[in-house]
């Protein structure tokens, strides 16, 4: 079966002095997981690694550059699934790491949990060998500069892929850093399973971006799917 990959680097009002670097963001990310499927590796490894360098892109609200609360802080979510057995692994309002979505995954393979939030995400992180993530290695200067000034006018939010491999098996992977100048503990879409994240072998595969109280209500990605 020929491969597929699908990425998004979120919805959201968009600065057009950031769309040529966001656009080589994307092409970067798609280009580390489409070497994955092209040499026969798994949609999960796929969409997570795609995730992943989406994460270490400042200009993307996800991992280094989220957006920050009304407190100032980063508080990050992610989650992955992959279709065949529809394991998954969710994370929410993560502080100390640097890339949510590997968390996510790690907690995809212990399969006794599949989401954690808060502080207890962060000790499982401290369980699972990631190196703790200063506050200030997570909040950019840009986004540090749009909470001083209170703007108002939205931020792209979210990132996500989905995958197909040779083997015909989906997988989806999202990450975000939520919604600007949210309130501390508010948890969106992308770590919900079936609202933010959804991949099943015989149907299809979603990755959501929007606003994560209207995608909860609906379970947009299940419901898509």
């Amino acid at each position: 079966m020929s491969p597929s990959l699908i990425l998004h680097g979120g919805a959201g009002a968009q600065d057009p002095t950031l769309r040529d670097v966001r656009l080589q963001g994307l092409r970067r990310a798609f280009d580390a997981a489409w070497t994955i499927l092209q040499h026969g590796g798994a949609a999960l490894d796929a969409a997570v690694r795609a995730v992943v360098e989406l994460e270490n892109e400042p200009v993307f609200n996800a991992g280094v550059g989220s957006c920050l609360t009304e407190d100032g802080d980063v508080e990050m979510d992610a989650s992955v699934m992959e279709g065949t057995t529809f394991r998954v692994g969710a994370v929410g309002a993560v502080r100390t790491v640097r890339n949510p979505v590997l968390l996510a995954k790690a907690l995809l393979e212990t399969e006794r949990h599949v989401f954690l939030v808060g502080d207890g995400a962060d000790r499982f992180a401290r369980t699972q060998g990631f190196p703790v993530a200063m506050r200030e290695e997570l909040r950019t200067e840009r986004q540090l500069q749009r909470w001083r000034v209170a703007q108002t006018k939205g931020e792209p939010g979210t990132v996500g892929a989905v995958a197909l491999d040779k083997t015909g098996h989906l997988a989806a992977a999202t990450s975000t850093g939520g919604i600007f100048n949210k309130q501390s503990g508010r948890i969106g879409d992308s770590p919900i399973i079936g609202a933010g994240t959804y991949a099943d072998d015989t149907l299809g595969a979603s990755s959501a971006t929007g606003q994560g109280e209207a995608i909860i209500r609906t379970m947009l990605t299940r419901t898509a799917v």
